[in-house]
């Protein structure tokens, strides 16, 4: 993909589907994988999918590689199947907002 158009586009709808900063999504996949024993290093914490996420929201779009392209087509395919993103999502389906937070879209963030 290296038509400058799709990826603009590409990385527009990226950031439309991540609506969690950069900031917020390093703070859920902290906690996401603490428990009562261990507590991640920060640059560990999460799936490899939710640190990409991460570290895709911390360039710029000239500093993109293709896998990262290839990770935000990934994330903005699975957002857009699995959230409703025109509709309020339902308050008790915690589990399929917590996946979607992996990846850096918080449903219930306005």
């Amino acid at each position: 993909m290296s038509d400058a158009l799709e990826q603009d586009a590409l990385w527009e709808d990226f950031h439309r589907v991540v609506n969690m900063t950069s900031a917020e999504l390093a703070a859920w996949l902290r906690v996401r994988d603490a428990d009562e024993e261990v507590e991640p290093l920060p640059d560990q914490a999460g799936t490899g999918t939710g640190q990409h996420v991460l570290a895709i929201l911390q360039k710029r779009r000239t500093d993109l590689t293709e896998d990262d392209l290839r990770v935000m087509q990934e994330v903005v395919d699975t957002v857009t199947a699995q959230a409703d993103l025109e509709n309020e999502p339902a308050a008790e389906d915690t589990g399929l907002r917590h996946r979607l937070m992996t990846l850096g879209h918080d449903p219930l963030k306005a």
